[in-house]
């Protein structure tokens, strides 16, 4: 009897630890008034982001996801605020694109390097385009080509971020294999995508190099006019009469992966949980649904693959930033 009574006391150990052990588990997922970061004004791409995991939250996890918007430096003070405010803090995700990524590259976030986040995932593909407003006199990518080259200086050209940002880059491409100096352009830096468009249907810039969910809706309102998009082939439906560049001559194809990082020091528990949340959302077809409204294509890059992806992508895109004498 005694010998029973002892494995008796041994399981019930056992359950009570389990039993902590899985409060604990639950306690470490038990979000508190989650929060998406967008590092930006609104309007733009990382405004999207945030929109499409609020959403998709809501509608899976019936939970209520705050968007705050964090314009500076084109992400780096989001990033700083990731990392040297809420470090440990699992109820927030941040917003971040290749462009992000690109900025990380050319080492524009001071000391900070793509080691010092959580990479959270990519739930979507965006395009780079080239966007006038609806009045402009250029037809085609190739007569806009043809006034710059004429004088470069003649067109004021606008995006998000400073020179050597990603989209003052595939702009910067497009007139280097036109034989034109991209330094030569007047360019005027943006904080984000929306403010940047917003600029163009006031006229204050004539050429937006953005991306395509920054101006879709605006040229479904017949307010501007896509002269190019950087995508390998054609978009399908009805956005199929915009041309590639690379078909008008411009070997070029500049996707633009959308996702979210988490801060540095949030426990491997909380990190894996926000991983399979977005495998969950993704299989549900939740964060697919958003991603339709909002013009976004698929992409699904999570957990420990996304990491390397980044780190990848801070490689090559160092490449190109040396290309333009833009690495400090």
């Amino acid at each position: 009897m005694s010998q029973r009574f002892f494995l008796w006391q041994i399981l019930f150990a056992c359950l009570t630890v389990l039993h902590l052990c899985g409060a604990v588990w639950l306690q470490a997922f038990e979000l508190e008034k989650p929060e998406c970061i967008a590092p930006a004004k609104p309007g733009g791409g990382h405004d999207i982001m945030c929109q499409l995991l609020a959403a998709s939250v809501a509608d899976s996890l019936l939970l209520d996801m705050s968007i705050r918007f964090m314009p500076g430096g084109i992400g780096a003070l989001a990033f700083n605020y990731a990392v040297s405010v809420r470090p440990k803090d699992a109820n927030m995700v941040v917003a971040v694109s290749r462009g992000t990524v690109l900025n990380l590259a050319l080492h524009k976030f001071g000391k900070y390097t793509e080691a010092d986040v959580r990479w959270l995932g990519a739930v979507g593909t965006d395009y780079g385009v080239i966007a006038v407003r609806d009045d402009a006199p250029w037809q085609s990518l190739d007569e806009l080509i043809a006034t710059l080259r004429e004088k470069a200086d003649s067109i004021v050209l606008g995006a998000a971020g400073s020179i050597g940002s990603q989209d003052w880059m595939k702009m910067a491409l497009v007139l280097d294999m036109a034989g034109i100096n991209p330094k030569a352009i007047r360019y005027i830096s943006f904080e984000g995508g929306g403010e940047a468009s917003q600029a163009l249907l006031k006229n204050h810039i004539q050429v937006f190099p953005g991306d395509f969910t920054e101006v879709v809706n605006h040229m479904e309102e017949g307010k501007l006019r896509i002269l190019a998009i950087f995508s390998e082939t054609r978009l399908p439906g009805k956005y199929s009469t915009i041309p590639t560049a690379k078909e008008l001559g411009y070997d070029i194809v500049w996707p633009v992966w959308r996702g979210f990082y988490l801060p540095p020091k949030i426990s491997n528990v909380e990190y894996h949980w926000w991983v399979n949340t977005l495998y969950r959302l993704e299989s549900s077809g939740v964060l697919g649904r958003e991603r339709e409204k909002l013009h976004l294509f698929p992409l699904m890059i999570l957990g420990e693959e996304f990491d390397r992806y980044v780190k990848n992508n801070v490689l090559q895109l160092r490449e190109f930033g040396q290309k333009f004498g833009l690495v400090q």
